[in-house]
Formats: C-alpha cells, structure tokens, sequence
C-alpha cells in the first residue's frame, strides 16, 4: 500500500466506510510502523484535533462463579482462578464509588457483572438503580452483564444507560478455541438488541490468546463493518492469569499492541477507541505512542473488574507528560 498524501486522507474521513476487506485491514496490520503511525495520526487529528481523552472508571458489582469458560478469565467456574465468594455490592456501595471515580476526573462509570447473561428480578432491578444513580451524578454509565433479551435492553434504556459492552474477544475463526459455552452469532445477536434499544455500543477484542494476524484483522474487519460502528472499542492485551488456560501465554509485545490501536482508528475514524486491559505491562513511551496513534480513552482506577491497572497517579503523570486533556477539560 502506498503512503496516501494528507489530503487524501482527510477527504477519506468524511466518508465512513463499512465495506472493509480482510486483505486491505492486514495491509493496515503489517505496512511500516512509521507509515501506519502517521496515516492513523491524521485520521485521529481529524476527529480530535485537541487530542481529547475520555477517563473511565469500571468496578466489578458482581465478581466470579461465571458459567461461561472464557479461557482468559479469573471469574470462571471451569477455571481453578474463579474469584467467586466475594459478596455482590449493593446500590449504595456502587454510587459510591462512582461518585469517588467522578471526583477523581472520570466521567464514564462502567459496571461489571460477571454472568452468562442478566436476571431478571432484584439483581435486575439493582442494575437499573446503579444506573439511574450513575447518570444522575452526570456521569456515562456503561454495563457488562453478558447476553439480554429485548425486554431487559429497553428497559436499561430508560434507565438512562449510555453504553452496554458486550465484547466479541477475537475473531470469528479463533472464537471456538477461547469459549465454547456460547457463540459469536449469540453475541452478534446480544448487540443487535443493544443498539435497537438505542443504546450505545462498547464492543472490541483481546490479542495475546494464540491468534494470528488474520485473526486479528478477521476481529477489526467484524467491528469496522458494523453499520454504524461501535462507538467504543476496546483493545486489550491478555493478562495472563494464574488457573486459567492461557496462564502461560508471553507478554503481548508493546508494538502489536499499538498496530492493533492504529489500525483501528484508520477503520473506524469516530469510534472511542479506549485502551484497555494490559496497559499496566506497556510502558509510559508505549502509551504515550498508542494517545497518538488513535487512543482516546483509557480505564482510570486501580483494578479492571480482578485484574490491576495503573494507578490514578501515575495516569495523571501520564496524561500530563503526553500533554492531552481529559474529555471534561474546556
């Protein structure tokens, strides 16, 4: 693939395209770093000239005993890692800490419930609660809870939710070797009830699960084709985590990580493309890259749901070196 000239590239960005082929996303994948950098760095110029980016705060309210068997995760009842025992946080815990993560300079709250799918009843109606409670506070809120019916994704509307995640985790070919307990069409199907509810899309993957670099493509051509586009997605790197499956899987090199990034702003020029799990083994150099690259988000707090994360300081250092703001900034 050729370097595309700046004007090009602008005009390409007015256009949003959802036709993407596998071949033209590996050439993205695999074309010199420095050209890839700079044609992502225009794209993200475009659509966030003052280099924006959102802080999201995310708490695990329901942790371990899953009935899934994701072969990366430490909330699994197949996995010997299943974090289950802790008890469930009630409504007053969560707008809790929300209201910390807020006055920390979050200003999207994310809730995570570690189920195959949501149940109805009080937990349900808890959910809705910590979401009115959320968006009160003037906050985003954002929930992962697995699969939902029509019925549970309206009502999550008019509680206010702003984004549901729902994560396809790796491409449709790799899927059957992470989880086998449901489907990618279940989970394209669970977005589909998302997004005609009228709320918001938070979808991406992992990369370090044993995926080549078809996978990888095969994983962004699936989000880039969605019409419209996931408003968030997150990359993550795996965190490998003792009593799981992949418990011995290297290290995902700091580069990939970043073509993952570039890549996936060129795709999808609007989208938030939010840096995620596995932030904590990039160094502040690999981070400071991947805000220039298309990033413009990152979890802030301590933990992701059971795994760590960076510290509210050291972000803030972060933030401060690469010289970006925050989305509340003026």
């Amino acid at each position: 693939m050729t370097l595309l000239d700046l004007q090009d590239l602008q005009s390409q960005q007015v256009h949003l395209r959802y036709d993407w082929t596998l071949s033209e996303i590996s050439e993205f994948l695999e074309m010199p770093l420095m050209d890839l950098l700079w044609q992502a760095q225009v794209v993200h110029r475009s659509v966030n000239p003052r280099y924006k980016v959102q802080l999201a705060s995310l708490l695990s309210v329901k942790t371990g005993g899953c009935e899934e068997d994701c072969s990366y995760c430490s909330q699994s009842i197949y996995n010997t890692s299943d974090v289950s025992g802790q008890p469930d946080l009630n409504v007053q815990a969560v707008l809790e800490r929300a209201k910390a993560a807020k006055s920390s300079g979050a200003d999207r709250f994310c809730m995570g419930w570690a189920w195959r799918q949501i149940r109805d009843g009080q937990p349900f109606e808890a959910m809705l609660a910590m979401v009115r409670g959320v968006r009160e506070m003037g906050l985003e809120a954002c929930v992962t809870a697995g699969m939902l019916t029509e019925e549970q994704a309206l009502r999550l509307a008019e509680a206010g939710l702003t984004a549901y995640n729902h994560n396809l985790d790796t491409s449709p070919e790799h899927y059957d070797k992470i989880i086998t307990t449901r489907t990618y069409q279940e989970r394209l199907e669970t977005l589909q009830r998302v997004r005609s509810a009228g709320i918001t899309i938070c979808c991406g993957g992992i990369i370090g699960m044993g995926e080549s670099q078809h996978d990888r493509a095969s994983l962004l051509q699936v989000l880039a084709n969605m019409n419209p586009h996931p408003e968030s997605v997150p990359i993550n790197s795996l965190v490998a985590v003792e009593g799981t499956p992949l418990e011995n899987r290297e290290p995902v090199k700091s580069l990939e990580m970043l073509r993952m990034v570039a890549t996936a702003r060129i795709l999808m020029p609007k989208s938030r493309v939010r840096l995620s799990a596995g932030r904590e083994q990039l160094s502040k150099e690999a981070q400071i890259l991947c805000l220039q690259a298309g990033a413009d988000s990152i979890f802030y707090g301590d933990n992701l749901l059971t795994t760590s994360n960076p510290e509210i300081a050291s972000d803030r250092e972060l933030l401060e070196d690469a010289g970006v703001q925050v989305s509340w900034e003026k």
